[in-house]
């Protein structure tokens, strides 16, 4: 399987690792993504104001190239990105006239007619590979391990955009399970982290993402597992100083130590590591560092 594939600005300045375990699991699947030969910025977060049509530019533009490239599928890693996109593709396909209006202002570049799909990585995963087969390729399952899957907001919302049910998301919740690791959740694993407000606001994202590494704690969590380059970097840095942080994995990173691939193929270093092998009350992770194939 060949599907084209957007990368978006995050991933290849700030989530890098992500990208790396993504490629790295979708080779032992079979899958090979071809990065779009021209792409630019998606415009990060969809316009809430129907009027502010200039903002639909970004993204329009990218499914524009997407289907000028001769493709007609393109998957994402970033939750933003995607969120965007989908978005964006919605507008095409159901307001043509806005479209028209843009297309008439670029000089045709913008000529689309919402026949582009946008998948998220976890649509590829959950509804074409399947959690059978990725359940197959497990060698080292992570039965040690107890996860808190954090879906946040870009993922879910809105509804018929979002990969899941926005209050009783499973995605997360099944794909770790197939991997043997146990699943514990809580009620903030779908509210926002405070994305964005880090920048002028850092005490309040603080707030949020403290409390919700709190609940994860005390329902016995010894990772956070999530999908969004902005939450990762919110979770990996904001974290309150009391106590050992919570280890933030990326799924791609969860799904890669099962599959028995090389902690540094994932973009995981030997602090992260160590951390999970704190988290872990067996040796099973620490083997990984030095291992790889045979099975648990």
């Amino acid at each position: 399987m060949q599907l084209a594939y957007y990368p978006g600005c995050t991933i290849k300045v700030s989530a890098r690792e992500h990208e790396r375990a993504a490629l790295a699991i979708l080779r032992e699947l079979g899958i090979a993504l071809r990065e779009m030969p021209e792409w630019n910025c998606c415009g990060v977060v969809h316009t809430l104001t129907g009027e502010n049509l200039i903002r639909q530019m970004a993204p329009l533009r990218v499914l524009a190239r997407l289907r000028q490239q001769g493709e007609r599928e393109a998957v994402t890693l970033c939750d933003m990105c995607f969120n965007t996109l989908a978005r964006a593709n919605h507008l095409a396909r159901t307001q043509p006239d806005q479209v028209s209006a843009l297309n008439a202002t670029s000089g045709g570049g913008l000529d689309y007619d919402g026949a582009g799909e946008v998948l998220h990585l976890l649509h590829l995963l959950r509804d074409r590979v399947g959690l059978a087969a990725i359940r197959k390729r497990v060698r080292r399952p992570l039965r040690d391990l107890v996860v808190y899957p954090y879906y946040g907001c870009k993922l879910l919302r809105p509804t018929g955009i979002g990969l899941d049910d926005p209050e009783m998301p499973t995605l997360l919740r099944d794909l770790m399970e197939s991997l043997g690791a146990t699943v514990v959740e809580g009620s903030l694993q779908t509210q926002c982290c405070g994305a964005y407000l880090a920048v002028d606001r850092a005490g309040l994202v603080t707030e949020r993402v403290g409390a919700t590494v709190e609940q994860a704690r005390d329902a016995g969590a010894g990772a956070i597992v999530l999908s969004c380059p902005l939450c990762h970097f919110n979770f990996a840095t904001l974290q309150p100083h009391a106590g050992a942080p919570l280890p933030v994995l990326y799924y791609t990173q969860a799904i890669g130590l099962a599959f028995g691939l090389d902690p540094a193929e994932l973009g995981l270093d030997d602090r992260q590591m160590e951390a999970l092998g704190r988290a872990v009350p067996s040796q099973a992770l620490h083997d990984l560092a030095h291992a790889r194939g045979g099975s648990a």
